[in-house]
């Protein structure tokens, strides 16, 4: 249970109120207040700054000489020891809640989680929306997982240069925003005719990110869209959440061929390998080492981009592929130019072939 009463900053010693009384008053001074009251002027002066207690014979004398009942200076100095214990304890809970969060900021990057508007300024308020994304009760379990996703994230990547505590945060943060979603029930025989719909959406190109929401929570794909952290090459994460699967992207690059690749390379992932090992997770980070399990994701998404069969097409008349030719090509098949395009230039390794193909997502 909590208490209603208010902590005071500073408690208000008795004392004061015999300064103030003797202020206002023009009959007595704070040496013949002493003198009434039988003590020495120095031990009055003591009360009055707070270093002597206001006792019950001190009370009673007071009364006599001021004219203020006993009991109220009784209440008075019973209510500054009250006020004055409460505030230890208060600074006790503020210095504790101080040096949790000194730990906390071992492992989260606050300043990143403030900057996104994640945290605010009540150290109170922010430990528990940690806890909450990082699904943790204790500093030992923040410090466990911190410990457990690094091993299981970072020994895949040696070339790249990464912000750990970014990475695992940025981590956190999807997998919080996932458990969060409703989607409806997945079904595996169903992704392809959810294929055939976000490439619909690709070629249309018309708030996309929306639409591909839609799509993909109807088909019950959970799908989370979470800014990049600073030092965080991270493009896609797909994994199992509750009873549906995740994907996540952070949409560094905001053309729609990159973004129409990762989200069906994350979508190979699991069609291929989720489906079937739902405690597997796949981070795919930018100029990550590709292995056999990559390499199979990255075959399912090109050619859910393009069909083998448009591809071959395309090929055969590559030596006059000008941008003429892919938007007639694109049209023809409803496939968005820039994915084309995007495929032509990874295939022949050209990334700085000039075309006037707009790129932009919209």
């Amino acid at each position: 249970m909590t208490t209603n009463a208010i902590i005071p900053f500073v408690a208000t010693h008795p004392g004061t109120l015999i300064r103030d009384e003797l202020e206002v008053r023009d009959d007595i001074t704070q040496t013949e207040l002493a003198t009434l009251l039988g003590v020495k002027p120095s031990f009055l002066n003591e009360i009055i700054r707070g270093k002597r207690p206001v006792t019950a014979d001190i009370s009673i004398l007071l009364e006599k000489a001021l004219g203020i009942p006993a009991d109220y200076w009784m209440r008075f100095q019973s209510q500054y020891e009250i006020d004055t214990a409460r505030a230890k304890e208060k600074n006790k809970s503020k210095l504790k809640l101080i040096d949790i969060w000194n730990t906390v900021s071992l492992y989260v990057p606050v300043k990143e989680f403030k900057k996104k508007g994640y945290l605010g300024n009540e150290l109170s308020s922010n430990i528990a929306i940690i806890q909450d994304i990082y699904d943790v009760q204790s500093l030992e379990e923040l410090e466990y997982k911190y410990k457990d996703k690094k091993f299981a994230f970072f020994k895949k990547s040696t070339k790249l240069q990464v912000d750990d505590k970014n990475m695992i945060a940025w981590i956190a943060l999807v997998e919080y925003d996932a458990g969060k979603k409703l989607t409806n029930s997945f079904e595996l025989d169903k992704l392809s005719q959810l294929k055939k719909e976000l490439q619909e959406i690709f070629y249309n190109n018309v708030d996309i990110i929306i639409s591909v929401e839609e799509v993909l929570t109807q088909y019950g794909v959970k799908f989370v869209l979470v800014d990049k952290l600073e030092k965080t090459p991270i493009d896609g994460y797909s994994f199992w959440s509750e009873n549906n699967p995740v994907i996540a992207l952070t949409l560094r690059h905001s053309r729609i061929d990159n973004f129409a690749f990762t989200l069906l390379h994350e979508l190979g992932h699991i069609a291929l390998h989720l489906a079937r090992y739902k405690e597997e997770k796949f981070l795919d980070l930018t100029e990550m080492d590709e292995n056999e399990t990559e390499h199979a994701a990255n075959n399912y998404a090109q050619d859910a981009l393009i069909p083998k069969e448009c591809w071959e097409e395309l090929k055969h008349n590559n030596a006059a592929l000008t941008d003429e030719k892919i938007y007639e090509f694109s049209d023809k098949y409803r496939i968005h130019p820039a994915i084309i395009l995007g495929r032509i230039c990874f295939e022949s390794s050209d990334y700085v072939r000039k075309a006037s193909i707009d790129k932009k997502i919209y």
